[in-house]
């Protein structure tokens, strides 16, 4: 159980450039003597979250929809796209419509991609593949696989020196196909966190609204920061962050149910997902 001494409260950042948005500047915002910050890959975050050493974090989707019955979202909080999403690729050695990849190598990062990949290969491409869980390292997964399916900013650097492959962005595939958004990532929080700490979950809430919107209002400090840490022409961080989208709207709320409709239907979840919110009840 949660009590006051286990303050701070810890959250989870995801330790990529697609989720800077909802964090670069989030720690001035919050009160570091009540809520500290912890950053890491989705997958470790997933963990962390699911075993209690977060109370609150950004998260796979697909581990929303694991442990979604311990679970509220916070609202207009995400990480999604309709359309490009420009890092989460699959990199093929052949076109796929002319060679169809029998054994794929997927990233160890996070599950909501490699579950799409599946959804995507299996409904849209009607093909069985065999996936193999691989370090996120393009020449060795293609060393011993038709295609590598690589997420976050090792997804980027790998698309700038990959003009021999052929490239999918998933995001883009899904928008194709169903018309609806993709939302990669959501910001969760422990029902009983919510419970036991209403006014510290409202001010994290809060804060990270006013941080996304203090970001995206002005996108330079972001692209100014991707190219001195991962390198890369302004005109291609500009454009990465304009295709990501964080606010949840209802495109994106849509497409996660279809995907988790999806994720039942094959099997790779076993129980139906609600999509269920955080409300916030301080003002009462």
């Amino acid at each position: 159980m949660l009590t006051k001494d286990s303050l701070p409260l810890m959250i989870g950042e995801i330790d990529y450039a697609n989720a800077w948005p909802l964090f670069v500047g989030l720690d001035q915002r919050l009160d570091a003597s009540e809520l500290g910050l912890c950053s890491r890959i989705p997958a470790e975050l997933n963990r962390k979250l699911r075993e209690g050493e977060l109370q609150a974090s950004a998260v796979s989707s697909y581990a929303y929809g694991l442990n979604s019955k311990d679970y509220l979202l916070l609202p207009e909080l995400c990480v999604g796209s309709e359309g490009r999403v420009n890092s989460v690729l699959l990199f093929l050695k052949q076109p796929i419509e002319q060679v169809r990849p029998q054994r794929i190598a997927v990233t160890t990062a996070s599950a909501t991609s490699v579950n799409l990949l599946k959804i995507v290969m299996k409904l849209y491409y009607d093909l069985d593949a065999e996936y193999i869980a691989a370090e996120p390292m393009l020449d060795q997964m293609l060393e011993s696989a038709d295609g590598a399916l690589i997420i976050g900013d090792p997804a980027i650097h790998a698309s700038w020196r990959s003009e021999e492959l052929h490239i999918i962005d998933l995001g883009e595939l899904w928008h194709r196909w169903t018309g609806l958004g993709m939302t990669f990532a959501v910001v969760a929080v422990h029902k009983e966190a919510a419970a036991a700490f209403p006014r510290e979950i409202h001010e994290l809430h809060q804060a990270m609204l006013a941080t996304k919107r203090h970001n995206l209002a002005d996108l330079s400090p972001l692209v100014d920061k991707a190219c001195e840490e991962l390198g890369g022409e302004r005109a291609y961080w500009l454009d990465y962050f304009t295709c990501l989208q964080y606010d949840f709207g209802q495109k994106l709320r849509e497409g996660l149910a279809l995907y988790f409709r999806y994720a039942t239907q094959l099997g790779l979840l076993d129980h139906e997902v609600q999509l269920a919110f955080y409300e916030d009840n301080s003002a009462e």
